[in-house]
């Protein structure tokens, strides 16, 4: 379905796939300014990319706004997946992936190769935390510790009522039904930040490792494809959980499980999550940006993820590189970037910020 400038933002956010042609100023050449200066240099053409579902609705407004100001340029992002979109962007079928687990191994050498004269780049642009959603009629606010979520979803938990549980939940009245819990059926960034999570604070309960596909070794539970595949099953299904990026809470009607990481229980929301991103460091060299995330803050709400958008360095097809150029650009902007925490996500701050659009602007 393809999404013209008249539609609104909330029906983009809702498209499977984000196809919109820009309109305005089609005047091409040059960047926004290094201290991320809100004015847009548009370029013209055309260009695909494909990936992470978590940054599903930061990319409509994103899209929506470039298109607004720009004539000649139509981006299509499809939200198929962190994995599908790092295989399109491998196979040339994509301009940049998004992804929210950088590149690593054979998938980094890969895309190296797709690159040609340069490296692909990993570039922070959505942070976010990972809400464990869930659709628990009578329960206005569920608390879990990372031991309980791994038993849930290892299966070793099975019924809302289980003592773990209750224990969390002083004064909460838990059904005595069984527990659904939701995960992705697909490849996916969220799930390696989640399962990353559970075995960095949960490795007696969680011994299944850190992925970007679901454990096939777990039975339990049932599969859906996104992130809005996942939300839409919970809240369709009464007595279950997922895992989802937090601005699909807002955008299904959902409630998030408080986390206690044991520092007392921190809700899900932006700023907490902000707390915890803040805290990340660089693990990559030049202008490749991996990020290192520590799980174990008791301050901040501790399971996060941060999406990147994958390209090359050098080496991107001529056609493609002005407008990717453009608008990633116009991504790492203060006035892209400062649409972020109203949709539920966290913005790229300070020095990372800085990082990042020297990134952007090595690009050619």
């Amino acid at each position: 379905m393809n999404i013209t400038k008249a539609a609104p933002i909330a029906a983009v956010a809702l498209a499977g796939a984000l196809t919109l042609a820009a309109c305005g100023s089609d005047n091409g050449g040059g960047s926004t300014s290094a201290s991320g200066s809100s004015s847009i240099a548009c370029e013209s053409g055309s260009l695909k990319a494909s990936g992470s579902s978590a940054q599903k609705n930061a990319m409509a407004a994103w899209i929506n706004a470039y298109q607004t100001a720009c004539s000649g340029a139509t981006i299509d992002y499809q939200a198929n997946g962190s994995g599908a979109g790092i295989k399109d962007f491998i196979n040339k079928q994509t301009a940049f992936a998004g992804s929210d687990s950088a590149l690593k191994d054979q998938d980094q050498t890969d895309a190296d190769a797709r690159c040609a004269s340069g490296p692909a780049i990993n570039l922070p642009m959505v942070g976010g935390a990972i809400a464990a959603a869930y659709n628990l009629p009578g329960v206005d606010k569920l608390v879990l510790t990372p031991k309980t979520l791994a038993d849930i979803y290892s299966g070793k938990i099975t019924k809302w009522n289980d003592p773990a549980i209750a224990a969390s939940n002083s004064g909460a009245t838990l059904p005595d039904a069984p527990i659904i819990a939701f995960h992705r059926s697909d490849s996916s960034g969220t799930t390696d930040n989640f399962t990353g999570f559970l075995t960095a604070q949960a490795p007696s309960e969680w011994t299944f490792g850190k992925a970007k596909d679901w454990p096939a070794a777990i039975k339990s539970g049932q599969g859906a494809k996104g992130s809005d595949g996942v939300a839409s099953s919970v809240k369709t299904t009464p007595n279950s959980i997922g895992y989802v990026e937090l601005s699909f809470l807002a955008s299904q009607g959902l409630s998030g499980a408080w986390l206690d990481n044991g520092g007392g229980a921190i809700e899900p929301t932006s700023a907490n999550a902000a707390i915890t991103i803040s805290t990340a460091t660089v693990t990559g060299s030049g202008n490749n940006l991996p990020l290192k995330i520590d799980y174990s803050t008791t301050t901040g709400y501790p399971m996060v993820l941060v999406t990147y958008e994958i390209t090359c360095e050098k080496g991107l097809d001529s056609s493609l590189l002005p407008l990717t150029k453009s608008f990633l650009t116009y991504t790492a902007s203060d006035d892209a970037q400062g649409k972020l925490s109203s949709s539920g996500y966290v913005p790229i701050t300070g020095d990372l910020l800085t990082k990042v659009r020297t990134a952007v602007s090595s690009i050619s």
